[in-house]
C-alpha cells in the first residue's frame, strides 16, 4: 500500500470507524468506564430503560468525584448511538435493547489492553504461533509425500514424548508457564465478542446490499432474484456465512464440546489454577457457554434476516420501493436537466398543501352521549338448531388451501398423460377454491415439480362466475406425490 493510498485510508477510518470515534471523544473515559462496567460476556443486552437509569446512577458517582459531565444519562445514550457506540435491536416484548458495537469492543479492548499491558512475550504464544505455521505448511503442501513425512515426525516426536514420560524423564509444565498458557487462552478468548459483533454486522450490511440491488440494480437484479426463488440462502452462502457456519458446526459437535468442559474442569482444578484471578477463573468456566450463546445468537440473526429478505421479494414490499426508487430518480434527473436554467434558491409560483391536523375550539367539540347508539327495539333469542355438518366442513375447507385435493388431481393427471404443467392440471380438474388452488398449486410444485423452462405458462380459472387469468412460473410435476 503506498503512502497516499495508507493516507486515504486512515482519514477515511477517521470519519468512518466507531472505534477510532470512540478513542478521540471528548468523553472518552466515561464512556469507556460506563460501557466496560455496564456490558459484559454474560450480559452482552441491556434494556434501554435500564440502561439509562443506570447510566444516570454512573454519571452521579462521576460527578461526586469531580468530574465534569453536564449532559443528561439520556443525551450521553443518543449521543453514543448516534456515534456508533451502541447498537438498538428490539426485544422479544416492545422494549428495546442496548449492545455494544462492534467498533466499541475493538476500542474497549485497546484501552483495556493499554491499561494492562503484556509484560513478556510468553513461551507459549511463540510455541501457538510455531505450530500454526508447521500446521499449515503441511496442510497445504501439494507434495503428498512430504506431508506423509511431516506426519511421521510428528508421530516420532510424540512416541518419543511417552516414553520420556514412562520412563519419569518428562515432568509436568511448571506453575508460571502453565499460567502464562492460561493467560494466552483468555486473552485469544477476550477477541471472539469483537469477532461475533463483527460477523453480525457483515450479515446485516451484506443483507442491505442484497436488498440495495434489488431496487437500483437491473443488471445484479434478475441473478439475485433467481437465486433467492430456488431457495439459496444469500447470506449463508456469503464469505461471513461460511465462516461463521463453519465455526458454529464446532459448536453443536458434541463429542468436542462435552471434552472441551471436561478439560477445563480438570485445568481449573489443578493448582496453578489457584493463582488466576476470580475474574480469570469466571472467564475460563464461562468459555464455552459464552461462544455457544454468542453462536447461537447470529445463528438466529442470519436465520431472521434470510426470511425476512425472502418476504420482501416475495410481498409487495420489493414492487412498491422500486416504484418509489424510480420516481425519486426520475424527480432528481428532472431537477438536474432544469439546473442550469432554474437555480436552487429561485422562488417558484407553485402551492405545495401542508399536512396537519386542523385546529378547532373545545367548545365546539360535540360530546359522545352512550344513549345515543342504545337499541330502541328489544333483542330477539334465536334458539340454538342442530349444527350442519356439511356447512361446518365447507367452512373450514373456505379458510385454508385444500392440499389434499389439490395432490389428488395431480396424482390423477399424472396417471393419465404421465407428466403435466400447472395449466395442464387446472384444464383436467377446475379451481374449486378460485386463487387458493392456483396458489396451491404453485406451492406444490415448488416442492415436488421441476422447472420447465423460463417461458411462464398462463392459467385460467373461474371464480365467482367469472374467468380469472394469471400468468405463473412454468413447473413440470413428473412423480406422483405421496
Amino acid at each position: 500500500m503506498s503512502i497516499a493510498q495508507s493516507a486515504l485510508v486512515a482519514r477515511r477510518l477517521l470519519s468512518e470507524s466507531p472505534a477510532w470515534s470512540m478513542l478521540r471523544a471528548d468523553n472518552a473515559a466515561v464512556a469507556f468506564a460506563v460501557l466496560n462496567t455496564r456490558f459484559s460476556r454474560q450480559r452482552r443486552q441491556i434494556p434501554a430503560a435500564e440502561f439509562i437509569e443506570a447510566v444516570d446512577a454512573d454519571l452521579d458517582e462521576l460527578r461526586d468525584r469531580g468530574i465534569e459531565l453536564p449532559q443528561t444519562a439520556l443525551a450521553y445514550c443518543r449521543s453514543w448511538l448516534a456515534e456508533g457506540f451502541l447498537v438498538r435491536r428490539p426485544g422479544e416484548t416492545r422494549e428495546e435493547l442496548y449492545e455494544l458495537s462492534e467498533g466499541a469492543l475493538t476500542a474497549l479492548r485497546f484501552i483495556e489492553n493499554l491499561a494492562a499491558p503484556r509484560t513478556s512475550v510468553t513461551e507459549s504464544r511463540l510455541a501457538t504461533i510455531v505450530q500454526r505455521v508447521r500446521t499449515l505448511r503441511v496442510e497445504t503442501d501439494p507434495d503428498v509425500s512430504r506431508r506423509i513425512a511431516a506426519l511421521q515426525a510428528e508421530r516420532d516426536r510424540i512416541d518419543a514424548r511417552i516414553a520420556a514420560l514412562t520412563n519419569g524423564q518428562e515432568t509436568e509444565l511448571d506453575e508460571q508457564r502453565s499460567l502464562d498458557a492460561a493467560v494466552d487462552i483468555l486473552s485469544l478468548a477476550s477477541q471472539l465478542p469483537e469477532d461475533f459483533a463483527r460477523v453480525r454486522a457483515e450479515l446485516e450490511s451484506i443483507n442491505r446490499s442484497l436488498r440495495a440491488q434489488l431496487i437500483e440494480e437491473p443488471a445484479s437484479r434478475g441473478s439475485v432474484l433467481d437465486e433467492i426463488f430456488r431457495g439459496v440462502d444469500l447470506l449463508a452462502a456469503s464469505d461471513a456465512g461460511r465462516s461463521f457456519a463453519a465455526f458454529h458446526s464446532l459448536l453443536l459437535d458434541p463429542e468436542r464440546t462435552v471434552s472441551v468442559d471436561d478439560d477445563i474442569d480438570e485445568l481449573l482444578a489443578r493448582p496453578f489454577a489457584s493463582k488466576l484471578s476470580e475474574t480469570q477463573r469466571v472467564g475460563l468456566r464461562d468459555l464455552l457457554p459464552g461462544m455457544q450463546d454468542s453462536g447461537a445468537e447470529i445463528s438466529a440473526v442470519m436465520t431472521a434476516l434470510g426470511r425476512s429478505l425472502r418476504r420482501f421479494v416475495q410481498s409487495e414490499e420489493l414492487a412498491e420501493d422500486r416504484a418509489v426508487h424510480q420516481q425519486l430518480r426520475s424527480a432528481m434527473a428532472q431537477a438536474m436537466s432544469v439546473s442550469d436554467v432554474i437555480k436552487p434558491f429561485t422562488k417558484l409560483d407553485l402551492q405545495l398543501p401542508l399536512t396537519g391536523l386542523p385546529v378547532a375550539s373545545p367548545s365546539a367539540m360535540r360530546l359522545h352521549n352512550p344513549a345515543d347508539s342504545q337499541t330502541a327495539e328489544p333483542l330477539q333469542i334465536h334458539e340454538s338448531g342442530l349444527a350442519d355438518l356439511h356447512a361446518l366442513r365447507e367452512t373450514v375447507r373456505a379458510s385454508e388451501i385444500d392440499f389434499a385435493e389439490l395432490t389428488g388431481n395431480i396424482n390423477d393427471v399424472l396417471a393419465t398423460r404421465g407428466a403435466a404443467t400447472i395449466g395442464e392440471v387446472l384444464a383436467h380438474h377446475p379451481a374449486t377454491q378460485g386463487i387458493a388452488s392456483v396458489i396451491g398449486l404453485l406451492v406444490l410444485a415448488e416442492a415436488h415439480a421441476h422447472p420447465a423452462g423460463a417461458d411462464p405458462e398462463a392459467v385460467q380459472w373461474i371464480s365467482a362466475e367469472v374467468t380469472r387469468h394469471a400468468t405463473v412460473p412454468r413447473f413440470l410435476f413428473q412423480e406422483s406425490i405421496k
